[in-house]
């Protein structure tokens, strides 16, 4: 072997060695043991706008797309690749394009939305991106100018498909619940009339979900992309996400988590659902760390369930036992929010897949027209946190027209100050099917803040300064118990300790140290919290992953006959 081909060799052992041994922190959890020549769809984060020019011409050909929201872009790699990208020092974060859902009421009377009709606040003038499986034109979201659709502008993200119209039946029952105005339930023939929380409103709908309910990340951010884009030109003050997927990474690298920050600091209020994973035990956990992402974001509103119970007042209300609760995965945050109406909530319908899958859930005109016959109108009922968070949307909307300068953060605060924080200890509910019972209990990490009042919060003259942030909780192994870490940069940051009454009330907290969680909760000894010996607690504080098993996702999760129990669909 002669001099320079030894050389050689020693060389391309080095290169050889360097890929080997690539910085797998740069790599999302899936990807680190990814030894196929098959090549994946991943979203490539660069610390720097990456050039196509550069160090990376041998992968551009494998570009997909490209996410300029986040100075990233899509590409299809296989394992060699991915290594090359873990060693590129513009690379900052690589993930894989992972998969999303929708996260599946009238809901106007139990947030106290008829004292802001009254004064005239129904979001008029205000615009709402509702990114979902798009919104189908309806003559309850007419009335605009002239009478004519207040769907002002509509875009498909969905592959192959150029066309906005709802296929599934999830987005257009999220915009009639933000801006629906009843009109095809309004008059002397009608006894009952489903009006959304801000019949005013605009809706620019963004399709991401197709007729099945699935998109993917890059779509959704996207369309989140384009919401920003739009924001001058249609008012656009609110982004709702009513849809979702697990928790993987910290949200500082997750890409949707990243995309949601960059619209909330261009000024637009995010709204997101929380998950309908409350009733998860699989790791002992009893629902709790089961938020999803980008809910799990601590800049968003996070939104969970609640009960209406049939009633217009709120003070029998309960929490919905699908709602998932916190803290989020990995970081740690204290979600959801806030709660809201989200379960058996009327809105409109479309002949989608859900329409077919689901016959049962057409509302009939014997349900709110006098002398209604069985036959089905335009109106469909579904449940989920994805209804709760659309309920809040609506909220932001008429809050906004009244105050339009608040600002994101001040709008969050001003929710969670103002919402209700009367609550019982706990609740319980038996699915009659498979006759478990799934018992809640009203902490921080199961109602956040509280449960929304609209009209508190336009009562309210409270702007928050600095950011709101929602907390992390820290496990103290000394007294067992669970703290909130005080943040001086947020708005409750001045308060003594995080668990001030005006935001959080007294009723989540165990002990006057502002624990959340120690040995005289209800769960007693063997609470999640309560020792780092017992299953749960290591699927929520420990190494363990909840999002570890895929049944938590499975189809049945949703809609199945393990997610329903006693007035729960």
């Amino acid at each position: 072997m002669t001099r320079k081909r030894s050389v050689l060799l020693l060389v391309l052992l080095l290169v050889s060695s360097v890929l080997a041994v690539a910085d797998d922190s740069k790599l999302a959890p899936e990807l680190r043991d990814y030894k196929s020549s098959t090549r994946v769809k991943v979203i490539v984060q660069y610390s720097k706008p990456p050039s196509l020019l550069g160090s990376v011409v041998t992968l551009a050909g494998n570009i997909v797309s490209q996410l300029p929201l986040l100075n990233a872009v899509v590409r299809l790699v296989d394992c060699d690749e991915l290594l090359q990208l873990a060693n590129d020092p513009n690379v900052v974060y690589v993930s894989p394009d992972r998969p999303l859902t929708m996260l599946l009421s009238n809901a106007a009377p139990a947030i106290n939305a008829p004292t802001s009709w009254k004064y005239g606040y129904s979001g008029n003038g205000i615009g709402v991106a509702v990114i979902d499986s798009g919104v189908s034109a309806a003559s309850d979201l007419n009335g605009g100018l002239l009478g004519m659709s207040r769907i002002v502008y509509s875009e498909s993200f969905v592959p192959g498909s150029f066309s906005a119209n709802d296929q599934y039946g999830h987005g257009t029952h999220i915009a009639g619940l933000i801006a629906g105005n009843g009109a095809s339930s309004t008059g002397r023939s009608y006894f009952r009339t489903f009006k959304g929380i801000a019949p005013s409103a605009k809706v620019i709908n963004l399709r991401v979900l197709d007729a099945s309910g699935g998109s993917t990340d890059s779509q959704v951010i996207a369309a989140i992309a384009r919401a920003i884009s739009l924001r001058s030109q249609y008012n656009i003050r609110v982004i709702n996400l009513s849809l979702g997927r697990p928790v993987m990474e910290s949200y500082r690298l997750d890409p949707l988590c990243q995309a949601v920050e960059q619209a909330w600091k261009s000024g637009i209020i995010v709204v997101v659902a929380a998950g309908n994973y409350g009733r998860y035990n699989e790791a002992g956990n009893d629902g709790y760390g089961t938020i999803a992402s980008p809910a799990n974001d601590p800049y968003v509103i996070t939104v969970g369930a609640m009960r209406p119970m049939g009633t217009p007042q709120r003070k029998d209300d309960l929490i919905a036992s699908y709602s998932s609760k916190g803290p989020t995965g990995v970081d740690h945050i204290v979600k959801p929010d806030i709660v809201a109406p989200g379960n058996l909530l009327v809105s409109l319908g479309t002949n989608g897949t859900l329409a077919s899958e689901y016959p049962a859930n057409k509302v009939p005109y014997s349900y709110y027209v006098y002398g209604g016959a069985s036959a089905t109108g335009p109106y469909f009922t579904l449940s989920g946190t994805s209804m709760a968070a659309a309920v809040v949307s609506g909220a932001v909307a008429d809050l906004l027209q009244a105050q339009p300068k608040l600002t994101p953060d001040q709008v969050k605060a001003r929710l969670m100050k103002t919402a209700s924080k009367s609550f019982p200890k706990y609740s319980s509910v038996t699915d009659p099917t498979t006759g478990i019972t799934y018992t809640s209990q009203y902490d921080i990490f199961t109602v956040g803040a509280g449960y929304l009042d609209l009209a508190a919060a336009l009562a309210s003259t409270d702007l928050a300064k600095g950011t709101a942030m929602s907390p992390t909780a820290t496990y103290d192994s000394n007294s067992e118990n669970v703290l909130l870490v005080k943040d001086s940069s947020a708005v409750w940051g001045s308060s003594a300790v995080w668990g001030s009454s005006a935001v959080w009330g007294s009723s989540v907290f165990v002990n006057p140290t502002s624990a959340v969680w120690g040995s005289s909760a209800v769960w007693g000894s063997s609470a999640v919290w309560g020792s780092s010996g017992n299953q749960g607690f290591s699927a929520v504080w420990g190494s363990s992953a909840v999002w570890g098993s895929s049944a938590v996702w499975g189809s049945s999760a949703v809609w199945g006959s393990s997610s329903s129990a006693a007035g729960e669909n």
